[in-house]
């Protein structure tokens, strides 16, 4: 499943589009594209908000399997992609979240997203599930921690169609022991 907005202002929820372009901007035509962006609340440790930065965040991948376990710990029928802010919905990729950084996302067209990091939630998609699910049993920043997925940015340009396959590309992973 493809999705996007092109208007930001609109708010966080996006619309099933058949195919998108991928350009090294970001998604054609999506809100969320552009070489750089501002820095938010999750990089309030290296700068002041709104600074200037590299978008790293061009693209949000979630998995049809996370988002039913989500779901299924808030104790609601769905959590519906557009309501996450999600470009593309995969299924078959085992626990994509946990994809490392540098990993690959390659399609038929030859069009390649690299893997920043994993997406952790926030409120913005918690308020609009909640409006949806006014009854759920768990919040959405709990239930969706590690199943969030990830975000990434365009390593080469193409056009990805709904359905298409997916190549996943892992790089050796060793774990730095100062971390």
């Amino acid at each position: 499943m493809l999705l996007a907005n092109p208007d930001r202002e609109s708010g966080l929820e996006k619309s099933q589009v058949g195919e998108i372009r991928l350009l090294f901007s970001g998604i054609e035509g999506d809100c969320h594209g552009g070489f750089n962006r501002k820095s938010d609340s999750r990089m309030l440790k290296q700068f002041k908000r709104g600074t200037e930065v590299r978008n790293a965040r061009q693209v949000s991948i979630l998995s049809v399997e996370e988002l039913a376990d989500i779901a299924g710990i808030m104790k609601i029928p769905a959590v519906k992609p557009e309501w996450v802010g999600a470009n593309m919905v995969t299924s078959g990729i085992p626990d994509l979240s946990l994809l490392p950084p540098s990993s690959r996302l390659q399609f038929p067209s030859g069009a390649t997203i690299v893997v920043d990091m994993e997406n952790f939630p926030c409120r913005y998609p918690a308020e609009i599930i909640e409006r949806n699910n006014p009854d759920q049993a768990v919040g959405f920043v709990q239930a969706a921690m590690h199943k969030r997925g990830v975000v990434g940015w365009v390593e080469r340009e193409g056009e990805v169609r709904s359905g298409d396959t997916i190549v996943t590309w892992i790089p050796q992973q060793r774990l730095y022991a100062h971390a």
